[in-house]
């Protein structure tokens, strides 16, 4: 479906990039509650405009929903085009509803330069949605790197005391894979006949050696997003660092960016290449799952260890697209979807704590059951989803790559089952140290439970986490059609030589 003029799917994008920049014209922290107030009505806003993406959406059909198509650069025929459909849409909708609940976790914690805090988060939403809702491969570029400046500002303002080097870091690793990406896009217009539209990419004819070099350039700029082993080590740095709601922003969200571009334009546009080297790429993931899930047993530092996590679970998502089979593929976006709601939760667990002791390393706790009873249920949902506990979104992801592993390659599948263990091994263990036993000392003595404000944020993502892995359907049945003619695609492209 076309539409002329403002569409659901701009209102994503501009809502939350106009509160932000209203926010920062309201004046310096003297006017922070108003600047809180305006954020979380922005983020409202935001959010509310994207639930009819989700009931407005029509099943059964690949086409791309709520289109919008405007001239942006005449002369090099480059467009505003937007549009979604069954991958792109729920990711939409995933951050939308993320930067509600960062707003809500930073309400209080935040004290210093509150606005430019709150601005931020709400103008990475809105560009974010950009990345996940472009069709014009300008246009996706142009999120693709916006995207990288607020968060960037997050960890170097609001971080821990390595906050600058942690910020640049990841600046550097991502910018560098863009640069590679850039390239490629400006080859794809060239053999285009003059066409920046992604979907027109997917029909281009393309030899195995332009195939190639197009995967190599590709896999850098989405791989290190993901991040992929060997390129994942700017990631625990930067979660260490981060405030609270930076982290959540980067695992919940941005690390899906990674992945996303893999089904966007790797999968697409270089099939034969995806089939000739899916091999690489299964490697990369299964080290992920089985190699990153023993890194993270040794974690003193809770961030650090749920960073790791986050790698390894992320290493599901990409081992799940080089199945070429839906089991994997859909299997792959559940869990993107999951890990979403799960590291949220995990990192505000995490903040919470930390706001209170003003520590994360797992050695200064212990007996916080005693003290926060209902935090400690809480923390033991959400870990036991980290774990892919059967009831739980955890789960429901992990399970369907695992199943569809198992139709490609048996030790493949044995592998990646490996996590269903280390998982569970280093998620208890932590929590086990960090909540059971006696109260190991004041600071853990002096802890209050969940105040109101907690408590909603971390029984949102509860209820995200259960419903998801309790009914799956609403989700899965969203995907169905864009991934079998996505697959489809794969299956019968046509190498030109």
């Amino acid at each position: 479906m076309m539409m002329e003029g403002i569409g659901l799917l701009s209102l994503a994008i501009w809502v939350p990039i106009a509160a932000g920049v209203l926010i920062l014209v309201t004046g310096g922290d003297r006017n922070a509650d108003g600047q809180r107030t305006l954020a979380l009505i922005g983020s409202l806003l935001g959010f509310l405009v994207t639930i009819p993406l989700w009931t407005g959406f029509e099943y059964g059909t690949p086409a791309m929903q709520f289109e919008e198509l405007a001239t942006w650069v005449p002369m090099f025929n480059i467009h505003y085009h937007l549009g979604v459909d069954g991958i792109s849409m729920l990711f939409v909708i995933l951050n939308s509803l993320t930067t509600v609940l960062v707003v809500l976790a930073g309400w209080q914690v935040i004290r210093d330069r509150v606005g430019q805090y709150m601005a931020a988060f709400l103008i990475q939403s809105g560009l974010l949605n950009g990345v996940f809702s472009a069709l014009d491969g300008v246009l996706f570029y142009v999120f693709f790197e916006a995207m990288l400046i607020p968060l960037y500002l997050i960890i170097g303002m609001w971080g821990g005391p390595n906050r600058v080097y942690a910020a640049i870091k990841f600046f550097l690793y991502t910018l560098l894979g863009s640069l590679l990406m850039l390239v490629s896009l400006l080859y794809l217009y060239f053999q285009s006949g003059g066409s920046f539209e992604i979907l027109t990419w997917h029909r281009v004819g393309l030899s195995m050696t332009a195939q190639t070099l197009l995967f190599v350039a590709f896999f850098f700029a989405f791989a290190v997003k993901v991040p992929m082993w060997p390129v994942h080590t700017w990631l625990p740095d930067a979660h260490v660092e981060a405030p609270t709601g930076g982290s959540v922003v980067l695992a919940a969200i941005t690390l899906k960016v990674g992945a996303y571009g893999f089904l966007r334009f790797i999968l697409p546009i270089v099939p034969d290449a995806s089939r000739e080297y899916a091999w690489i790429i299964v490697t990369l993931s299964l080290i992920a799952v089985v190699y990153i899930g023993l890194v993270a047993l040794a974690q003193a530092d809770m961030k650090k260890l749920i960073a790791y996590s986050s790698i390894a679970h992320m290493g599901f998502v990409t081992l799940g697209f080089f199945l070429f089979n839906p089991l994997g593929i859909e299997g792959g976006l559940i869990q993107m979807i999951s890990h979403g709601f799960i590291s949220a939760a995990m990192f505000l667990c995490v903040g919470v704590m930390y706001d209170r002791v003003h520590s994360r390393q797992i050695a200064d706790y212990g007996g916080v059951a005693n003290r926060m009873p209902k935090f400690a249920a809480f923390f033991m949902l959400f870990a036991m989803a980290n774990a892919g506990l059967p009831g739980t979104s955890g789960f429901v992801g992990e399970f369907m790559v695992i199943l569809g592993a198992v139709q490609v390659n048996f030790w493949w599948a044995f592998l990646a089952a490996t996590t269903l263990i280390f998982g569970a091994a280093y998620t208890l263990w932590m929590y086990k140290r960090v909540v059971f036993g006696p109260v190991a000392n004041e600071h853990v003595d002096a802890m209050k439970d969940l105040d109101s404000r907690e408590f909603v944020v971390l029984g949102l993502l509860a209820l995200c986490v259960l419903g998801m892995g309790l009914y799956p359907l609403p989700f899965t049945e969203v995907m169905h059609a864009s991934v079998d003619n996505l697959l489809s695609h794969v299956a019968h492209s046509k190498l030109v030589y």
